[in-house]
C-alpha cells in the first residue's frame, strides 16, 4: 500500500495513479482529485485510491471575507499558483466565479517560474486596493521565503492556506488542519490493512480548519484588526 504525504500530495498520486491500478493508496492533501480523473466520486472512489482532500471551492469565498473584514480597503485579490504543479484551479476558479461573490474582484496570477514572481507581486501591489492569495500548491512551499520576501517588500496583504506563511510574517492564514488530515488517515489505513477496499471508503473532505494572524505584519500594513476576528483566531502572532 502506498500512502501520498507532503503539503500538496497531488502531484505525488499523480505518479501513483499512473504507475498502479491495484495497490492501495491513501492519500492526504489532495485537490480536486474527482476533476483530476483520480477518483471516480468522493462518495464511491471505485479505484484503488481513496483519502483525503485538502481544499473545495467554498474555501475561496472565507478567504475573501477574511482579507476585507481584516483589510477593508481591499477590493481585489491575485490567485498564485503555479500551473504545472497546480492544474486544476483554472476549473477551481472558473467554478468560483459562477457564484455571486461581490466581496471583491478575484484574477489570477499563474506563474512558471521564479523569475516571474517579483514582477507579477509589484504589479498586483501598484493597483489600490489589491492583496494577495496563496493557496496550496508544491511550487508556493518550495518558494515561500522568496514569497514573504517580496509581500513584505511590496506591504501586499497575503491570505494562505499554510500556517507557516502566516507565522513567518503573512498577513493571516486559513485552512485545514493537516495534523487531523494524518490522523484520519490512519484509520483508513488500517482498515485497508484489515481487508476493506478503497474503492468502498469515501473520500473525505477536511472538517477541521486553523486561522492564524500575524498582528505584527497587520500593524506594518496600518490595519486594525477586529476585536471579534481576534476572538476567532486559534493563533494571534504579536
Amino acid at each position: 500500500m502506498n500512502v501520498s504525504t507532503g503539503r500538496s500530495s497531488t502531484p505525488a498520486l499523480a505518479t501513483m495513479h499512473a504507475v498502479t491500478t491495484t495497490i492501495p493508496v491513501v492519500f492526504v492533501l489532495v485537490v480536486d482529485p474527482v476533476g483530476l480523473g483520480y477518483i471516480s466520486s468522493l462518495s464511491h472512489p471505485g479505484g484503488n485510491i481513496t483519502g483525503f482532500t485538502y481544499m473545495e471551492v467554498s474555501l475561496i469565498g472565507k478567504w475573501l471575507d477574511l482579507l476585507k473584514t481584516i483589510a477593508p480597503a481591499v477590493t481585489r485579490t491575485a490567485f498564485l499558483f503555479n500551473p504545472q504543479t497546480a492544474p486544476f484551479y483554472p476549473s477551481f476558479l472558473n467554478s468560483f466565479e459562477a457564484l455571486p461573490h461581490p466581496t471583491m474582484e478575484v484574477s489570477r496570477a499563474p506563474l512558471l517560474s521564479i523569475d516571474q514572481l517579483e514582477p507579477a507581486i509589484a504589479a498586483i501591489a501598484r493597483a489600490p486596493g489589491g492583496s494577495l492569495i496563496v493557496p496550496p500548491d508544491a511550487s508556493s512551499i518550495v518558494h515561500r521565503e522568496t514569497i514573504l520576501r517580496l509581500v513584505a517588500q511590496y506591504k501586499l496583504p497575503t491570505l494562505s492556506i499554510y500556517r507557516q506563511f502566516a507565522e513567518q510574517g503573512a498577513l493571516l492564514s486559513y485552512g485545514p488542519d493537516s495534523e487531523e488530515i494524518f490522523r484520519q488517515s490512519a484509520s483508513y489505513i488500517d482498515r485497508i490493512l484489515k481487508g476493506e477496499s478503497p474503492a468502498n471508503l469515501p473520500t473525505q473532505a477536511p472538517t477541521k480548519f486553523e486561522f492564524v494572524i500575524n498582528l505584527k505584519t497587520a500593524g506594518l500594513l496600518g490595519l486594525s484588526v477586529p476585536a471579534n476576528l481576534l476572538a476567532l483566531a486559534d493563533r494571534v502572532i504579536e
